[in-house]
């Protein structure tokens, strides 16, 4: 595993999402709930920013909204939770140390994709 600090704790809305670009992949960091989460920041369905979407509780689960059709991520899965959208969007682990928030990026297909801190 390989963390990388993306932002301080104070910069993510709570709750609320914040766009971080990275080399290989932009993700939206996410907080809800007092859990910080790690979500790729691309719409399954229609290639949009996640991060732009409201972050809310969707049958019982942590989940970010696509603004442009309303489909739903889990945000500890990244399963949509309801159409359009049926193609997962990736996740990644979330740490975080004091006011800093880490996040690691490469993919282990040896882990189960889930992201939380």
């Amino acid at each position: 595993m390989s963390f990388e600090r993306v932002c301080a704790l104070s910069d993510i809305k709570e709750p609320g999402s914040l766009r971080v670009e990275l080399d290989d992949v932009d993700i939206a960091v996410v907080r809800f709930e007092g859990d910080v989460y790690a979500i790729e920041d691309l719409c399954s369905h229609a290639e949009v920013p996640l991060s732009e979407g409201d972050v809310e509780e969707f049958k019982g689960a942590p989940t970010i909204e696509c603004w442009l059709h309303g489909s739903c991520f889990d945000l500890r899965t990244g399963e949509p939770t309801n159409l359009p959208a049926t193609e997962p969007a990736a996740v990644y682990p979330v740490r975080v140390e004091g006011e800093d928030v880490y996040v690691d990026v490469e993919i282990d297909d040896s882990l189960p994709a889930a992201a939380s801190n």
